[in-house]
């Protein structure tokens, strides 16, 4: 059955080099990601990738950190330039294995993220735009971000969302930095989730109908807390006495729940079955799309990819809802993929 992969990491040799020349050495999250040969080695990624068939392939992506962690506004331009190059390149010369690649939004070079992601999408054929959860602590509803939702809505385009955290958000409100690395192992969930809840509230999805977002690791906290975001939520303003927080959810134009519903989620949930099958139960059959992940599992590459197929293949669906997960919702959100790989998109 064919798979597409939509979210997985590359470092692509040039920007790599780049990243090199401007950091001299990597430290923490940086140094994970270089700690994988899967990242910079393309044979070891056709490795991997050919002991899953022919079947299997990739939409590429740059891997967090984003990149106003390590550079200022031009040179996180200047970089964010260099890793589209190179994923359209491999794209060009692979397109089998590389069906598509997504840029990465500068965005905290406000000036230019638009310019960017029209050069992205319009010049070099990416399939959508990565963003993350925050930008250097800004939330993603603030004002100057706005034109970027605006001008990938006018293009139709899908975002993909990565969660962004780092140890220097602590635990406690007594304390410096996050312990045992819970920054990330909870802390990510919460940053999609948080970040899903400010563009319903803050109306995106009233002024961007049809905006397509895909959240990374099966949605976050939400399909798992769909009580508490629902009829939770319905309270709103009832734990809250400094302000009339009743009067933003009564300014959307449809109950929050059904927006919340709107997101997409992929796959990539560290081999685990129940995370699938909830976010599945969420956000329904057409919005959830395969995703491994790769190439951060123990295994450095294949485990991820391994597991998440074992889990869809064992899923209690018929082999349309199946096809669907595989790649068939990533077409429809992804005009020309389809086409491209040579498939046949209608079911």
């Amino acid at each position: 059955m064919k798979k597409i992969d939509v979210f997985n990491h590359i470092w692509p040799k040039p920007f790599h080099d780049a990243l090199i020349d401007h950091l001299g050495a990597t430290t923490d999250i940086t140094r994970r990601s270089e700690a994988v040969p899967m990242m910079t080695n393309l044979d070891r990624r056709f490795e991997v990738m050919d002991m899953f068939g022919d079947d299997y392939c990739q939409i590429l992506s740059i891997a967090s950190p984003p990149y106003e962690k390590y550079a200022e506004p031009a040179k996180a331009l200047e970089l964010a330039t260099i890793a589209s190059d190179s994923m359209a390149e491999l794209c060009q010369t692979y397109p089998d294995r590389f069906p598509g690649f997504i840029g990465t939004a500068v965005m905290s070079n406000p000036d230019a993220m638009v310019e960017d992601a029209r050069r992205n999408i319009e010049d070099l054929g990416a399939c959508g735009m990565q963003i993350f959860t925050n930008v250097s602590g800004k939330p993603l509803d603030r004002p100057e971000f706005e034109d970027f939702f605006a001008y990938m809505h006018s293009v139709g385009k899908p975002i993909w969302m990565h969660p962004a955290r780092g140890a220097n958000f602590p635990d406690y409100l007594t304390e410096e930095t996050s312990e045992y690395e819970i920054w990330w192992t909870f802390g990510w969930p919460y940053e999609t989730s948080a970040a899903m809840a400010r563009l319903v509230f803050s109306g995106h999805f009233d002024r961007y109908p049809g905006l397509n977002i895909i959240t990374h690791h099966a949605g976050g906290m939400v399909p798992f807390f769909e009580g508490r975001v629902g009829p939770g939520w319905d309270q709103m303003g009832a734990r809250t006495t400094d302000r009339d927080l009743g009067a933003v959810r009564r300014a959307l134009k449809r109950p929050h729940l059904e927006y919340f519903k709107e997101f997409h989620a992929d796959t990539a949930s560290f081999g685990s079955a129940r995370a699938i099958t909830h976010a599945m139960d969420f956000f329904g059959e057409d919005r959830v799309l395969f995703a491994s992940d790769a190439p951060f599992d123990p295994e450095q590459g294949p485990m991820y990819i391994r597991e998440t197929i074992r889990i869809i293949d064992g899923l209690d669906i018929d082999d349309g809802w199946r096809e669907d997960i595989y790649w068939r919702n990533a077409a429809k959100i992804m005009p020309g993929l389809a086409e491209r790989l040579g498939y046949t998109k209608a079911r």
